[in-house]
């Protein structure tokens, strides 16, 4: 059987048992969403959101791409930010980078990946702010560090958005965490929160 097909049975079966186990859940479903949690993660197939976190479906509103980046001129995941916050009235976003993540050790090398190296441009630039310490660090440490600097200046990019800045203002929401997901143990720890009040550099602030 080709594997694409048991997924499909796979599906048939879980929403017997879900249909079983809780009369009226897909009707609740299709009511609508109300997730309180935004999600900005990487697109690794080992690191679904829900299943990490113990969320179930309309819970977590997930947004991944390669290396759970945050870039200013992506209008994908800008819009996603937007539905979440004005919308969705999430209360808080989560960019979530895990360890052994290929798309920042890509960054980390030199070899030419075609159209990619666009995008893992941004991992560069934040490599480059801090390579006076990255540079101290070889192996597994070097590409952890760089794995959580990566995790805090995609905050850091949310947080200096004049849509973040606005609901900050207005909602007092939402707050926004770095974590980041360790593959060898399946534990997600905290690196940071900002949220309403949060000091930024005045040229990254909106009036």
């Amino acid at each position: 059987m080709e594997s694409y097909k048991r997924m499909l049975l796979a599906n048939k079966a879980w929403a017997k048992e879900k249909a079983e186990r809780r009369p009226g859940y897909f009707d609740d479903l299709a009511k609508g969403q109300t997730p309180e949690y935004l999600w900005i993660g990487c697109s690794d197939s080992r690191v679904p959101a829900e299943e990490v976190t113990g969320t179930q479906p309309g819970e977590v509103f997930v947004h991944r791409n390669i290396a759970n980046l945050f870039v200013h001129t992506d209008f994908n995941v800008l819009s996603v930010l937007q539905f979440a916050v004005e919308y969705l009235k999430v209360k808080h976003v989560i960019v979530c980078g895990h360890y052994g993540c290929g798309g920042v050790a890509s960054a980390l090398s030199r070899k030419d990946f075609g159209l990619l190296n666009k995008w893992l441009a941004n991992i560069k630039e934040t490599y480059h702010k801090h390579r006076d310490e990255l540079d101290l660090l070889v192996g597994d440490a070097r590409l952890e560090r760089m794995v959580d600097l990566n995790v805090q200046q995609q905050v850091m990019n949310i947080a200096t958005t004049c849509l973040i800045q606005k609901s900050w203002k207005a909602n007092q929401r939402p707050l926004i965490h770095g974590w980041v997901f360790g593959l060898k143990d399946g534990l997600l720890r905290e690196l940071l929160t900002v949220g309403p009040g949060t000091k930024l550099d005045p040229i990254f602030s909106f009036e």
